[in-house]
């Protein structure tokens, strides 16, 4: 990006006059070439080629990829058809991070637009990347603050700070002040002198922190990548002896390269390689993670990391930030507090409205009128509008009383300390949680019916007598406290997180029921110790925190992970960032900072805090399919690897071909897994998917390597075949198939349960469509299925009637065995 130096131009006038020059032509020559300029670095800490490189190259894919090379060098390119899982898992990968990165990519906290600088004692126009350190810059409102600096003059500064420090107040500064870039003026004006740019500025450091790319943890896909590792550490061995059992069985190495047999040999041994890989599992998780965020996209809630889908189901701490969430960031009226005994609520009530019913009411004047809809306006005499530099407004009516309405402490500013009470009431109303505002009249009630009494007298008089407090608050969100209660019931810990003052934030938990029947447990953040795990014992008894700066939201969720909580975390501000990053989950609001939205996993696009149960739901159903169904891969993993031991150990041909797995991977693993895994499923999530999955898989696998070893041994004997002969070796390797296709549908029989509905459909239609495809004579022939007939018919019924009966027995019999062995196990 270019310093823009050649856009400069002369600004307009409307700048108070200063004497101060500022810096010299040739001395933001100098600075530029230091690089002491605006600009930041606008790239992600992962390239193309690392996101190409980390979904290419990974385990899975290099198991699969050089079992498909083998195949195909061995010019059986049908066996070949398991690799398309290959690219179809990595585009998945692929699109998901590139989308990711483009997100981050175009991440920034500031909005790139002019700015007046004062140069050679001329006030200028430039960009925000011609902007160096030293510049004298004027800040005005409705400005963004581009880069740090010090107030030098100020005229009335506020500056709007929430989406840096998350207090829903403006601050007003003085000479001297340091100012942060990300802030926003609402009014008045200021010259200040920049003293940090580009990757130096407090909002290049933020952005530069919430950019680092971070994936997000799945226990699915941990629990998928251990069966990997486990399986990588048995698979290449065992390849290597079954290539070398596979070559004795045609003849030896030599017979076999000189007659070309080891091409089927090779087949042959990856045949148990590939069955040993869950490979469809591995997709299904990423087109289930793709599906469910397609559903939630519909209800309004976008999913920028597929993975994050899963989390919010086992999410048991959810760190909420109030404005945004909780609150809407609207004002609504509360109530009125008489002061003066001489007058009555329905007059002060009337005045009020009076006041409020500008030609242009602000927020707070509306909150007012819509919570007074009841009376109606009065003809003003004269009236003087509510001013954000003056903090107060008035009115004469009718009767020629005036009427001030304004922030207590602005109207009593001449009289500070001649109304204790007062104070004291406006401190516990403040306490409370309220914003309070106050209607005053001059002692005595003076009067006017000049219209034009304002223009002449448009100060404060100094006798002012307060006569109501009027208390608002920060308008709730009608969904949040269905929506805490939903929480609450599924054991899910929430705490408000916020950087306004802890009694508001308290008040308003307390309101929507954050904590049930009891009142919240608030605290002061600046009261919170900064060692993290004393910071962690901390926690546990707190339900509200105010005053929290942005690294401590973000130490607060470190100290939930000390003690083992799974965190989400929500927020809107950019003082959110760093803490939604560091959170397992982090859900940003649709109307949240762009800063925020990027590194969130979550988007509310619609900002209600009512979408999350249905996260949670989604979140819920993908970790309760996905453990039924990747039982059923797992079954698989198991059988494959006993075959193949079985196999390396008697020397027999192995006992079917890499296309007969796929055909019975499909119809009784794949596809109904599929179906499976979409169906509705709102199980809580419970710790240790990947030891239910292995409980599961471990009795059906063995009773099926039993199974089919049993067959594989006995077919020759019994029905007088050669293996020798090709045309009986096929006929062998069909009867194999079939008894293993048999014993997958009764392990989809298990994991289908109930079968009392659509699932006893499901079980049936797949069964039947394995019948009808080898009855197919292009589907048969492609996947070389021949259907026994006679002697070998019976015997094909036999073994797959005594495979029915084993898994029964391992399947009962499994849990006696395991406790037995933990028994025994633990007393030695």
């Amino acid at each position: 990006m270019g310093t823009g130096s050649e856009q400069v131009q002369t600004a307009g006038t409307g700048f108070p006059d200063t004497d101060r020059p500022g810096l010299s032509s040739q001395e933001v020559e100098r600075l530029k070439a230091q690089g002491l300029v605006n600009v930041s670095q606008d790239q992600t800490s992962r390239s193309l080629g690392q996101i190409i490189r980390d979904n290419v190259f990974t385990l899975f894919n290099g198991i699969i990829l050089t079992a498909m090379v083998v195949v195909l060098l061995a010019g059986q390119w049908k066996d070949a058809v398991f690799g398309l899982i290959i690219i179809i898992n990595t585009g998945i990968g692929v699109a998901t991070e590139l989308k990711a990165k483009h997100t981050l990519d175009g991440l920034s906290i500031l909005v790139a637009s002019d700015y007046t600088v004062r140069r050679d004692g001329r006030n200028l126009t430039v960009p925000h990347d011609a902007i160096v350190k030293g510049d004298l810059l004027w800040i005005r409102s409705g400005d963004q603050v581009p880069a740090d600096a010090q107030i030098i003059d100020t005229y009335g500064l506020e500056l709007d700070e929430s989406m840096l420090t998350g207090e829903s107040r403006t601050v007003k500064h003085k000479p001297g002040d340091q100012v942060y870039s990300g802030s926003t003026a609402v009014s008045g004006m200021a010259l200040a002198q920049v003293t940090a740019v580009g990757a130096d500025s407090y909002a290049a450091t933020l952005t530069a922190k919430a950019k680092v790319y971070k994936k997000v943890h799945s226990d699915l896909n941990e629990g998928i990548n251990t069966i990997l590792k486990v399986m990588t550490i048995v698979v290449i061995p065992l390849c290597l002896l079954l290539i070398f059992t596979q070559m004795r069985t045609v003849g030896g190495f030599q017979t076999a390269l000189a007659t070309g047999a080891w091409r089927q040999a090779v087949v042959s041994a990856v045949a148990g390689v590939v069955g040993m890989i869950p490979e469809g599992l591995v997709l299904l998780t990423s087109l289930n993670f793709a599906l469910a965020a397609i559903r939630l996209a519909r209800h309004q809630t976008l999913v920028q990391q597929m993975e994050s889908v899963e989390t919010l189901a086992r999410v048991d701490a959810l760190n909420l930030d109030k404005t945004g969430t909780i609150t809407d960031g609207g004002i609504v009226y509360d109530d009125l507090h008489p002061l003066a005994e001489d007058l009555p609520a329905r007059q002060l009530r009337q005045a009020l409205v009076d006041v409020c019913a500008e030609e242009s009411p602000n927020a707070t004047g509306r909150a007012i009128l819509k919570g007074m809809d009841d009376l109606r306006p009065g003809r003003a005499v004269s009236r003087l509008p509510f001013s954000s530099a003056r903090k107060w407004s008035a009115v004469a009516d009718q009767s020629g009383r005036i009427w001030y309405f304004g922030a207590p402490e602005v109207l009593l500013a001449s009289q500070a300390g001649s109304w204790p009470r007062v104070d004291r009431q406006v401190a516990d109303l403040a306490d409370r949680g309220y914003r309070v505002l106050m209607l005053a009249a001059p002692d005595g009630y003076p009067g006017t019916d000049q219209p034009d009494y304002f223009t002449g007298s448009p100060d404060l008089p100094g006798n002012l007598k307060p006569l109501a407090l009027i208390t608002c608050s920060e308008h709730i969100r009608d969904d949040a406290a269905e929506t805490l209660a939903w929480f609450r019931q599924q054991g899910v810990r929430c705490r408000v997180i916020s950087g306004d003052n802890p009694a508001t934030v308290a008040a308003i938990a307390n309101k929507v029921g954050l904590t049930g029947d009891r009142a919240p447990r608030a605290m002061d953040a600046r009261q919170l110790p900064e060692d993290t795990a004393a910071l962690a014992d901390v926690l546990e008894d707190v339900d509200v925190l105010g005053r929290v700066l942005p690294d401590q939201k973000k130490a607060i969720v470190q100290a939930l992970h000390l003690k083992g909580h799974t965190v989400a975390m929500t927020g809107d501000g950019v003082n959110d960032s760093l803490a939604l990053k560091e959170a397992d989950l982090g859900i940003a609001m649709g109307n949240a900072a762009a800063a925020t939205k990027a590194v969130a996993q979550l988007v509310l696009v619609d900002s209600r805090f009512s979408h999350l149960p249905d996260v949670v739901a989604r979140g819920r159903q993908v970790m309760a399919n996905m453990e039924r169904v990747a039982g059923l891969f797992l079954v698989k993993t198991v059988y494959s690897a006993l075959i193949s031991l079985g196999v390396v150990l008697t020397g027999i041909p192995f006992p079917y071909l890499p296309r007969h797995i796929t055909y019975i991977g499909a119809l009784t693993i794949g596809t109904p897994a599929f179906f499976l895994a979409l169906a509705p499923n709102t199980r809580r999530y419970r710790p240790g998917f990947l030891k239910r999955v292995v409980t599961f898989a471990l009795p059906s696998g063995i009773a099926t390597a039993l199974i089919v070893l049993a067959a594989a041994w006995s077919l020759p004997g019994l029905l007088g075949l050669a293996l020798a002969r090709p045309g009986d070796l096929g006929r062998w390797r069909s009867v194999c198939a079939i008894v293993l296709f048999c014993m997958g549908v009764l392990v989809l029989t298990q994991v289908a349960r109930p079968l009392r509905s659509w699932r006893g459909l499901l079980v049936l239609f797949f069964g039947a469509a394995g019948v009808i495809g080898a009855l197919i004579p292009v589907v048969a022939r492609f996947f070389a299925i021949s259907l026994p007939t006679g002697p070998a018919l019976a015997a094909t019924v036999a073994f797959a009637l005594a495979g029915a009966l084993l898994m029964v027995l391992a399947v009962l019999g499994y849990p006696a065995c395991a406790r037995y062995i933990g028994q025994v196990t633990h007393r030695r």
